[in-house]
Parts: C-alpha cells; sequence; structure tokens
C-alpha cells in the first residue's frame, strides 16, 4: 500500500496538475532546507565565494525557472518529459541548468579566457531567461494573445506595493540595511508573487486557482486572494530582520543562500503567474 500513497500524495499531483496537499507540502519544504544546506557544502568545498555579487548573478536563472514553467503550462509539451517542468522537479532542472553554467564559467575564467567568471555566469543566465521570454512571446502572438494590460496591472501593482513596503522599512522602522539589493529582490519577489495570484484569482482573464495549502485555506476564509499579502509581509519583514541578525554574526554566506530560496520561492512562481495570465493560458 506504500506505492498507493506514493501515487495519491506526490506522483498524481504532479501528473494531473493538482493542487498541493499536506504530505507534499511538507515533503518539500523539508527538501528544500536539506537541499540549500547540500549546496551550501557543494559551492564552499568548489571554492566559490557565496557573496552578494553571487547571488545577484544567480537571479537570472530563478526567472528563467519561472518563464520555462509556463513552457509547460501552454501545453505544447505532450510527452511525459513535460513532468521536468512541474515543481518539484523543475527546481533540480533549473539547479542543474545554472550549476552548469556556473562550473563552466569557472572554468574559462582559469584559462583566461574571460575575465570575470560571475558576469558570464550571470550573463549566460540572462541570455538564456531572454530565449525562453522570446519563445513565450512567439507562442502568445501565434496561439493565445499576449495581454499587455494584465502584464502592466500585475507589474504596477506589484511595485507599488514592493516601494510602500521598502518605505515603511526605512523610513517607519529606520532599518538602513533593508535598502540592501538582496533584500529589495525579496521583497519584489514576493510581492510580485502575491499581486499576480491576487489579480489573477480575482480579477483574471481566466480561471486561476491557489494551489498551496496555506494560502489556498486563507483565501477561502478571507473571500479574497489579495489576502495573501499580509500573509507574505508577516513573513517576509520578520526574516529580513532575523537574517541580517545572522549575517551581521558572520555568517553571511549560509545567509545569502537562504535569502537566494526565499527569493526563488517568490519570484520564480510570480514570474511564472505573471506570465501565464498575459499569454491567457
Amino acid at each position: 500500500m506504500i506505492s498507493d500513497f506514493f501515487y495519491k500524495y506526490y506522483i498524481d499531483p504532479i501528473r494531473y496538475g493538482e493542487p498541493y496537499n499536506p504530505v507534499d507540502t511538507l515533503t518539500y519544504a523539508l527538501i528544500l532546507v536539506l537541499s540549500v544546506y547540500l549546496v551550501y557544502r557543494w559551492l564552499k568545498r568548489s571554492g566559490f565565494t557565496l557573496d552578494d555579487h553571487f547571488i545577484l548573478a544567480t537571479l537570472p536563472y530563478v526567472v528563467l525557472g519561472g518563464l520555462l514553467r509556463v513552457v509547460e503550462d501552454t501545453g505544447m509539451i505532450t510527452s511525459d518529459w513535460r513532468v521536468l517542468l512541474i515543481t518539484p522537479l523543475i527546481f533540480f532542472v533549473v539547479f542543474f541548468i545554472a550549476a552548469a553554467a556556473l562550473v563552466i564559467s569557472r572554468a574559462l575564467e582559469r584559462r583566461h579566457l574571460i575575465p570575470r567568471y560571475l558576469t558570464f555566469y550571470g550573463g549566460t543566465g540572462v541570455v538564456l531567461s531572454v530565449i525562453a521570454a522570446l519563445f513565450l512571446g512567439w507562442f502568445g502572438l501565434t496561439y493565445t494573445t499576449v495581454d499587455l494590460k494584465v502584464l502592466a496591472s500585475i507589474l504596477l501593482l506589484a511595485a507599488a506595493i514592493s516601494a510602500a513596503v521598502m518605505l515603511f522599512l526605512g523610513r517607519v522602522l529606520r532599518w538602513a540595511y533593508a535598502a540592501d539589493p538582496l533584500y529589495r529582490a525579496l521583497i519584489i519577489g514576493q510581492m510580485l508573487d502575491a499581486s499576480a495570484t491576487g489579480y489573477g484569482i480575482d480579477f483574471g482573464p481566466i480561471p486561476y486557482q491557489e494551489v498551496h495549502v496555506v494560502g489556498s485555506a486563507l483565501i477561502r476564509w478571507t473571500g479574497t486572494a489579495f489576502a495573501l499579502l499580509p500573509l507574505k509581509l508577516a513573513v517576509v519583514i520578520p526574516a529580513i530582520y532575523i537574517l541580517e541578525m545572522y549575517r551581521r554574526e558572520g555568517n553571511r554566506e549560509f545567509a545569502n543562500l537562504v535569502l537566494l530560496a526565499m527569493i526563488t520561492v517568490g519570484l520564480a512562481p510570480g514570474v511564472r503567474d505573471t506570465v501565464r495570465m498575459v499569454l491567457h493560458v
């Protein structure tokens, strides 16, 4: 009966695009924590410095992950290989893409073929993201649509909320460190996710639903998907304070990797949901 349990809570939700359940949610959370630790150990043993520049250079791959997820949403991939672009497998796919680009970039720098490996590494992520975005744009123009009104609405909403949060942290709480580009990326990514979800469920061009356990329960309770905004803030603001204290204690590199993970779980789905609604898929 173990196989029945495995299929019910893990395989079928991926295969049929079902919402997350408490079992797979907890499992994926534990996998995320373990993965962050293992990636940290691998990067340190490989001699990579996990400074702010490294994290910023990795952000294009987070965007790439969101865009690749939309490729699966379009339905253009009909074989079983499509599961590689569904959570959680897509995280591993994007990780191996980023890891390969990182290793190749370092090798090119050591052979004096490029001046700085982080520039090449980040640039590769940007190029791949642009290619994926252009491909999805072609798909929208050819088969569905490219709804610029939806795009503008979500981006303006996310920008306004992000600016308000940053102003609150800087002017009211007087957290000067909140102006750090990584913290701003965390705020923007999470607010984009909440804005896209709120807009998509409450005003979206086609029906959308929240697939996460806590989020869907909160939406049912409040009657609006924009209830995710205060939920996000209740997590993000304390997290910024805790991570900053951790970084000041001399654990900056590991804190940076945790920060990257938090940015990823906001920015990647935010990009995915936004592009989905723009393409009406």
